[in-house]
């Protein structure tokens, strides 16, 4: 069957439940959640947000956890980083396996947060509240649960004596929100970097909404990167206005930028995706996007598409002016103006394409066009069946019957850095979310439910079980 073909199968495969499995007992104990949500909230009051110099402080708590329960030094390194004179780590711990033919598989995460105003939240954000099921906290979500779900697996595994075949690695960077260094160093650590895959905790959640569980594979994202527009001047006094107003120049350049449009794509991943939104969706949308995954090029569709980006912004390419700076007097005609353009790009489309089709729409050779910072891009994980069986089969423990797909994310994780650097990465995990209310990462009164979390305690030891029979 041609590989086309086999993923548009394996999609409706799993759509119809070809993966469900029945539920696994609970591996973990009253005593074992206790702990984990000990370490859950004891990490949340560390202010890890760039600057605060809070990771490195908690990294030493970690790493002294991971001593009493029996993890010896060499099983356990950091990765320091410094950067602009802001030191952090990432922190790579090893569960040593018994077949060195069985390539290593590395547990993603991070362990910094984007940090929070005080003055907007109902509770202090660095100071774990329970409230109405919640636990309450920034960084709760994104991404202290997963890591907090995992260290905690790892250390009852390792107290009870578990010797797995496939050795395990977490490896958790300490800048995922402002750089990624520490995730750069983790993908060239000599364990890390021989990893079979990595799955990503960050991307490893799913939603609740009328009863029905959906959760999702996160195979790809696209590139993140940022374009800077500049019209320059002699410029001069306010009182002799001229008509090449550097203002002018670059208002007309974004006039005809906003009409700038990419072509809609697709790829193994986002194929199966959309085709599962336009069942979910029905109506307008749901026929649309079922016509485009026919006829990529439908015109018809394409206007129905563009009014709902919340959904579409999978398909294509997508830049959007964020940032604007200009002059530097009231009284001076402007020298300089300057937009920033955010671009999030569709895997497989360079950078260098993107700056062309935006020279193009602006037609202007005076507006200069330079990237920011050096763009990343990260190819798209291949579909990997023995691998995504086995994620099901785990969020099945926790969730029997729920839907498993693969996806596509929009935004970016540690994961496109291990992507870049040869290491297939994939979203793994079952932290249930109700939408739109427990959308709350990066924002105010950010909150984890409490049961969800003490089921990913159950989801990573069916997991890290099952992979250890798994040929990857």
């Amino acid at each position: 069957m041609p590989s086309n073909l086999r993923h548009l199968a394996w999609g409706a495969a799993l759509l119809a439940g070809a993966f469900t499995a029945l539920p696994v007992a609970a591996q973990t104990s009253a005593e074992d959640k206790r702990e984990a949500r000990v370490l859950l909230e004891e990490l949340i009051s560390h202010r890890t947000a760039a600057g605060a110099g809070q990771v490195p402080v908690m990294v030493n708590g970690i790493v002294a956890r991971l001593r009493q329960a029996g993890f010896a030094e060499d099983d356990i390194a950091l990765v320091p980083v410094e950067k602009d004179g802001d030191k952090t780590v990432g922190l790579v711990v090893r569960l040593a396996g018994t077949d060195p033919e069985k390539k290593p598989i590395a547990i993603l995460g991070h362990m910094d947060v984007v940090d929070a105003l005080p003055a907007n939240w109902q509770t202090d954000p660095y100071v774990p509240v329970e409230r109405d099921g919640y636990i309450y906290g920034r960084g709760s979500v994104d991404n202290k649960a997963g890591i907090s779900a995992v260290l905690a697996t790892f250390m009852r595994l390792k107290r009870e004596g578990y010797k797995p075949e496939r050795t395990y690695l977490i490896a958790f960077s300490g800048d995922e929100e402002t750089g990624m260094e520490t995730t750069r160093a983790l993908t060239t650590h000599p364990w890390v970097s021989q990893a079979a895959v990595a799955l990503n905790t960050d991307a490893g959640s799913g939603s609740v909404a009328d009863g029905k569980y959906n959760f999702s594979i996160q195979s790809a994202e696209k590139t993140f990167a940022t374009f800077m527009l500049s019209a320059t001047n002699s410029g001069g006094h306010s009182s002799a206005p001229r008509p090449d107003n550097a203002i002018y120049e670059l208002a007309k350049a974004l006039d005809r930028l906003s009409d700038l449009q990419f072509a809609v794509e697709f790829n193994e991943i986002t194929r199966p995706m959309v085709a599962q939104l336009a069942r979910d969706q029905g109506g307008e949308l749901g026929r649309a996007l079922e016509t485009v995954l026919d006829d990529p090029g439908n015109a018809a569709a394409r206007q129905v598409l563009d009014r709902y980006p919340e959904y579409t912004n999978i398909l294509w390419t997508t830049c959007i002016p964020t940032m604007l700076s200009a002059g530097n007097a009231p009284n001076a005609l402007p020298q300089n103006a300057v937009a920033t353009i955010n671009c999030r790009i569709f895997p497989g489309t360079s950078t260098q394409e993107v700056s062309r089709k935006i020279s193009e729409t602006i037609a202007d050779p005076a507006i200069a066009i330079t990237l920011d910072e050096e763009p990343v891009e990260s190819p798209a994980s291949p579909i990997n069946e023995p691998l995504f069986a086995a994620i099901t089969k785990a969020v099945h423990a926790n969730y029997p019957g729920a839907e498993v797909m693969p996806s596509m994310s929009s935004g970016g994780t540690d994961g496109r850095e291990f992507r870049r650097a040869g290491i297939p990465t994939y979203g793994a995990g079952s932290l249930a979310l109700k939408r739109p209310d427990d959308n709350r990462a990066h924002g105010i009164d950010e909150r984890v439910p409490i049961e969800a979390f003490y089921k990913e305690l159950n989801f990573w030891d069916v997991l890290l079980r099952e992979l250890d029979t798994v040929n990857l």
